[in-house]
């Protein structure tokens, strides 16, 4: 088994819990660093305030936002990554309906309605069968209130700045994954495939009956996919 160092960003209000099951199944004889995802409003700073305490060389994953920031830090610091992990993420920028939604959360959040963010975010963060789970959907709501307003709106001024990532996927050298929940309705299969394609020997894992937020909701199928990734 490998012992490289595995650098682990979660997504938009998330938290380390976004990632409990793989620590778990991954952390043994293994340093597991789970990023903050939350303290700068741009992609170039959380990729460099990530950077800076990261290890020297690292495998990189990253979900959902984090994937979004995992292609800054390969433009930062390309040669620190030695393994790449996209899950439940895209290249590609916002369309301008999404950055309209973006911003309307914003303003939801910054006039007090913070509280009402994963109401508007459950449906298509979890697949119907995640949304059953009420231990699930508390995670979700736990995260965001760690997450915490000022956070949250940081996060979503980042990722409306992010460029499109699709010219750089070419020039990704390290092993790759490219994992996707098979019900992901905010970055679905489609972005996923595009992904696979545009980068040279990567591999793409599909997880049957998962959402958005796969690590959660099909914890030991992501960890598997991990695990052979790490040690391939």
């Amino acid at each position: 088994m490998s012992n490289l160092p595995l650098l682990m960003i979660p997504g938009l209000n998330c938290t380390a819990s976004l990632w409990s099951e793989q620590i778990d199944a991954l952390g043994a004889g293994r340093t597991l660093v789970v990023a903050d995802q939350t303290g700068h409003d741009s992609m170039a700073g959380l990729a460099a305030s990530i950077l800076a305490d990261a290890p020297p060389r690292f495998a990189l994953a990253g979900l959902s936002m984090g994937g979004y920031i995992a292609f800054e830090i390969l433009r930062q610091a390309p040669h620190r990554v030695e393994r790449l992990a996209l899950l439940d993420t895209q290249a590609r920028a916002d369309t301008d309906e999404t950055r309209q939604s973006r911003r309307q959360q914003i303003e939801i959040a910054w006039n007090g309605g913070f509280a009402r963010i994963p109401d508007l975010q459950l449906p298509r963060l979890l697949s119907e069968r995640g949304r059953a789970d009420p231990a699930l959907v508390a995670l979700v709501r736990r995260m965001a209130e760690a997450t915490g307003r000022d956070g949250f709106i940081r996060q979503q001024s980042a990722i409306l700045g992010r460029p499109d990532s699709r010219p750089d996927l070419a020039r990704i050298a390290c092993p790759t994954l490219v994992l996707v929940g098979e019900q992901d309705a905010i970055t679905p299969p489609d972005l996923a495939r595009e992904m696979h394609q545009g980068i040279p020997g990567s591999r793409l894992v599909v997880v049957p009956g998962a959402g958005h937020l796969s690590t959660l909701e099909a914890p030991e199928p992501v960890s598997t996919a991990l695990g052979q990734w790490l040690d391939a």
